[in-house]
């Protein structure tokens, strides 16, 4: 019995030493966890407008200057979308920790190591999708706009998806800028022509169907490109 009892107390010991690493483990990735929130805070306060507590327009430019990119490179957009940023050309602190946090970087060096792995994050196919929707969404600037101007949609479409689709995309953008039918572009249309993208043969069209659901102004495009093709 007693040699039970010994065991016994060699296993509570040995258990309440594994608590106990158990614990001390916790408390440094907490201190951790901390020390790399304020240095993420820390650098959002570098860009931050005093008035506003948000990075503005001019902040962007120097975090881009910073990031060595240009403020109109789409990686810049990526960014936006890993902070799920809701304002165009803005960052509040929780979007400025949610995006630094998910990408670890604390600093510029590492936020600038990040942003090659970021873009291949944004292009696997099950995140692309959404990264595609949230280029419109975020370049709705308005309170209840809905649609956008078919110049910001060219600049915006050569942006997103000139790197996969550059035939699609740059006939795209000569058909929306020589029509007269169409002053802005919705939600459904710019999906629409993502759709299109991923699923019509192209230039030929052999297996485009008029009589599915496409948008109106896809299929405008379509007989106006079989035109030029005569």
């Amino acid at each position: 019995m007693r040699r039970s009892s010994s065991r016994k107390g060699q296993t509570n010991s040995a258990a309440s030493n594994n608590s106990s690493a158990a614990d001390l483990f916790r408390s440094a990735s907490g201190r951790a966890a901390t020390k790399e929130m304020e240095r993420i805070d820390s650098l959002f306060y570098t860009y931050a407008n005093n008035l506003s507590g948000m990075i503005e327009p001019e902040g962007i430019e120097i975090l881009c200057s910073d990031l060595e990119v240009d403020h109109t490179d789409v990686r810049v957009l990526m960014l936006a979308w890993k902070m799920k940023a809701e304002k165009q050309a803005y960052f509040t602190l929780e979007e400025w920790r949610r995006g630094l946090k998910a990408l670890r970087a604390d600093t510029i060096t590492k936020l600038k190591k990040a942003l090659p792995e970021l873009e291949k994050e944004v292009k696997r196919p099950s995140n692309f999708v959404d990264f595609y929707s949230y280029a419109f969404r975020y370049c709705l600037t308005e309170e209840k706009q809905k649609s956008i101007d078919i110049e910001s949609i060219c600049q915006l479409l050569d942006l997103v998806l000139g790197s996969q689709f550059r035939a699609q995309v740059d006939y795209f953008v000569e058909y929306l800028r020589t029509q007269i039918d169409y002053k802005v572009i919705n939600m459904d249309q710019w999906m629409g022509f993502y759709r299109f993208c991923n699923e019509i043969s192209f230039p030929d069209f052999s297996n485009y169907d008029s009589e599915l659901a496409w948008p109106l102004i896809l299929d405008n495009f379509v007989d106006w490109m079989k035109a030029k093709q005569g």
